[in-house]
């Protein structure tokens, strides 16, 4: 009980300092599959949800996000005569993607912020042949480095992320690399 009042209180102290901030994001997506049955060009999706930062102090914070991500690839051009007669060789992945980001110079001009980003497949884009054998795993862990620009309450963001589980389930392996680029507003 005692461990249960001390996490209370110490919600209640950061959310009574002011420095707790939701907001809505939305941006482009640049995202490619690098493995050897997929194609190396990066293609175009896109991002949106949702962010909650807690700032400890101007310099430091933390910011949780809630993201649907669309991530688009292709199956490489070599493996065309097995897959062009069995599916479409563009598949669309969607993702919710849950980063969890250090912030550096939180509350200045420029913000740099890096951390984990864990991934979970909403749906794969499956044809009727495609169910029967899943393509892709599940899940996918990253490591996300970045920048914005603050501009209260728009802030610009770029970040870069590098996909550490192999996300294929047929070949061999695949990680996933995306560009992210887009708009946050921050409501409170």
């Amino acid at each position: 009980m005692k461990k249960i009042i001390a996490v209370a209180a110490l919600c209640m102290s950061v959310f009574s300092y002011g420095q707790v901030h939701l907001g809505a994001k939305a941006g482009v997506n640049l995202n490619k599959l690098d493995g050897k049955n997929f194609n190396s060009n990066f293609e175009l999706g896109y991002q949106l949800g949702g962010f909650a930062t807690v700032n400890f102090t101007d310099f430091l914070g933390v910011q949780g996000e809630l993201l649907f991500n669309q991530t688009n690839t292709k199956v490489a051009d070599n493996y065309r005569d097995v897959f062009n007669s069995a599916f479409k060789k563009g598949k669309t992945l969607n993702y919710i993607s849950v980063p969890v980001l250090l912030r550096l110079n939180s509350e200045g001009l420029i913000t740099v912020v890096a951390g984990p980003q864990f991934s979970f497949l909403a749906s794969g884009n499956q044809s009727v042949l495609e169910n029967g054998k899943k393509l892709f795993k599940k899940t996918d862990f990253a490591f996300i480095a970045g920048a914005e620009i603050n501009i209260k309450p728009l802030t610009v963001y770029a970040r870069y992320i590098w996909g550490f589980s192999d996300v294929s389930n047929f070949g061999g392996k695949a990680n996933s690399q995306q560009i992210q680029a887009g708009l946050s507003l921050r409501l409170f």
